[in-house]
């Protein structure tokens, strides 16, 4: 067998400018969800595969078809995590996180699976940011959850976005709405896909979220009412709540009544954030209301809400804008030995700056404009130079690659002088 070169189809390599993106949206979701007194929590890539066939839902296409399922040694069912709500519920009910104070807040980052083809900006190994509060129905929560979406993404310089809300309504609700489906396409079900008559039969509203060309133009030329239309008092109720909320927040947003979302457990509150560059795939993410979950999961009722947003994507549509991320840290000095002697000496000074600063050393001596070169390569501010002088007073030729200013400073005051950017 050949030895193998390249990642699998489907992942990528994360340095970089991808990486540079990559942090710059996981700082501005930590700085935004912690201000609003979210805790951090990194479950586990995998769950028992149950978390998800009942928590995400059986006739949802993640489970139907997108998951990656495997035995382990003792033949028990687990799962790649398609999705972070299911297992942040499941952890808010194993860890008695019911007994806190409500309600109880918590964002993630890390990498999810679908086995679905790759395509630009839809991998089978990708990265979400998420956002999780459980304890409350209240509406304000709905608010603070899609106000929190859209602000980490503007803060991110992002402009050319469209929030679109929307309601699924209670489990009543939806129960009305499928029926009306089932009604209206059944005469109609040998034109819709073989996706879509089964979901004529399993759950008709996720027929509304085909990207089939003809299943579209056939909702078109029924007109099939929204959801929308189907609300019941309380759900319309909690509908009006959440626009009024967001109307006081300034969040701009437009009602789109043709939101169903991809998940089976959202009640209520649904939403997506779209981006107008991204063609047919445009959705950055999106969120919802999902009360029924911690029971469905075997726990106690914890009405919840949350979203997540699709790190790759994010990083499209900021391309597509032409905003740049704040590039990775680069080397504020970089330490050159002039005689081989004094390597290991490189060493010792480099390590006293560590971790204030971005320190390196050069491993072989060289000559001071050999230096001065291999430093700017690094992408250093600063160079130092030890030489035996230096070695012996305890200090450290230091120079300003941007000023070319060089002045020759006593080790503890290294420091000082490059964190200040040359200015004592």
């Amino acid at each position: 067998m050949a030895f193998v070169t390249r990642a699998v189809k489907g992942t990528h390599d994360l340095f970089g400018k991808p990486l540079a993106y990559h942090r710059a949206i996981v700082d501005a979701a930590r700085r935004w969800t912690e201000a609003a007194g979210a805790a951090e929590i990194a479950t586990p890539i995998f769950e028992f595969t149950e978390v998800f066939e009942r928590g995400v839902g059986p006739t949802s296409d993640i489970v139907q078809k997108e998951m990656f399922t495997f035995s382990d040694r003792a033949g028990r069912s687990l799962t790649l995590r398609p999705e972070g709500t299911a297992g942040v519920v499941r952890a808010y009910n194993e860890h008695g996180m019911k007994v806190w104070p409500q309600p109880v807040r918590l964002w993630y980052a890390g990498p999810m699976f679908r086995a679905e083809r790759p395509q630009k900006g839809r991998q089978r190994q990708f990265h979400q940011v998420g956002y999780e509060v459980l304890g409350s129905d209240q509406a304000e929560l709905d608010a603070e959850a899609v106000a929190l979406s859209y602000h980490i993404l503007a803060s991110l310089g992002l402009r050319k976005m469209r929030l679109l809300l929307g309601s699924v309504g209670d489990p009543a609700d939806r129960e009305r709405y499928n029926a009306y489906l089932r009604e209206l396409l059944a005469p109609h079900a040998a034109r819709l896909s073989e996706d879509s008559r089964r979901r004529l039969v399993t759950n008709p509203m996720r027929i509304l979220d085909s990207k089939n060309s003809g299943d579209r133009a056939l909702l078109a030329e029924l007109d099939v009412r929204p959801m929308l239309a189907f609300l019941g008092s309380e759900a319309k109720a909690h509908f009006e709540a959440v626009r009024a909320r967001l109307d006081a927040l300034g969040v701009p947003y437009e009602v789109d009544p043709s939101i169903v979302r991809g998940l089976d457990y959202y009640v209520r509150t649904s939403w997506e954030i779209h981006h107008d560059e991204l063609g047919a795939q445009s959705a950055l993410g999106g969120g919802g209301r999902y009360d029924g979950l911690s029971e469905l999961l075997g726990g106690p009722p914890a009405p919840g809400v949350g979203w997540a947003l699709g790190i790759e994507r994010v990083a499209l549509a900021m391309e597509a804008e032409g905003l740049s991320p704040a590039p990775l840290p680069a080397l504020d000095l970089y330490v050159v030995p002039l005689e081989p002697a004094l390597v290991p000496r490189a060493l010792e000074v480099a390590s006293r700056f560590w971790p204030d600063l971005r320190v390196q050393y050069a491993l072989k001596a060289r000559k001071p404009g050999k230096g001065l070169q291999e430093a700017e390569k690094k992408g250093a501010r600063f160079a130092g130079l030890l030489g035996p002088d230096e070695a012996t007073a305890g200090t450290l030729t230091v120079k300003d690659l941007e000023t070319g200013e060089q002045h020759t400073l006593p080790l503890e005051e290294v420091r000082e002088w490059v964190g200040k950017g040359g200015r004592a």
